[in-house]
């Protein structure tokens, strides 16, 4: 047997939103236009939408909010609060009320 310790284990480190909010991966903004015009770095088309990456449990709770991980969403940037959290610091709290809509996908047939 060795006297050694063996160095503590790394943990994962979470975001779990509180309240009435969702943690939201902002979609990356357009350098390149429909038309495939380059625009130049200083110049970007800011984006709205992003990924849910966690809903807190109030919001999940909550059957007027129809919103759940992973659903593609428009949200209005007045009140998101940014996560120092990755390198590119894309993630951000957003609340709930400021989740304007949700992307969904219709099957063919479906009415």
């Amino acid at each position: 047997m060795s006297n050694r310790t063996n160095p503590p284990a790394k943990r994962l480190e979470t975001v779990e939103p509180v309240g009435k909010r969702v943690l939201i991966r902002k979609d990356e903004d357009k350098k390149i236009t429909k038309v495939g015009i380059h625009l130049p770095d200083k110049m970007e088309i800011p984006t709205l939408t992003g990924r849910v990456v966690a809903v807190s449990a109030q919001v999940a709770r909550d059957a007027d909010y129809s919103v759940a991980q992973y659903d593609r969403v428009l949200f209005h940037p007045k009140n998101l609060i940014p996560v120092d959290f990755e390198g590119d610091n894309r993630l951000f709290v957003v609340p709930i009320e400021d989740v304007v809509a949700i992307f969904r996908t219709a099957g063919v047939g479906d009415s």
